[in-house]
């Protein structure tokens, strides 16, 4: 399974990420486990300047940004390849 994390302290922005990223795991037809981390030294534990971030099994993939649905499509179609 897919292991895929929000970073950000639960903004409107942070949480059109994750639901961007819920929608693109079944658009992808992939299974996901989502974590939204809110806790800032953790969030800091990955190379993050600013929130919101995606990390898809472990891998800073976007920050700062709200990255288009299709991107994120790609990133977990990717990481499904890859598992």
């Amino acid at each position: 399974m897919i292991e895929v994390k929000i970073l950000g302290p639960g903004c409107a922005r942070c949480k059109r990420v994750e639901q961007l990223a819920r929608e693109a795991a079944v658009e992808a037809g992939v299974q996901a486990n989502f974590t939204h981390v809110s806790d800032m030294s953790a969030i800091m534990a990955y190379p993050i300047l600013s929130t919101p971030g995606l990390v898809i099994n472990g891998k800073l993939l976007s920050a700062g940004r709200i990255p288009p649905e299709s991107d994120i499509v790609g990133w977990l179609a990717q990481a499904a390849a890859q598992a």
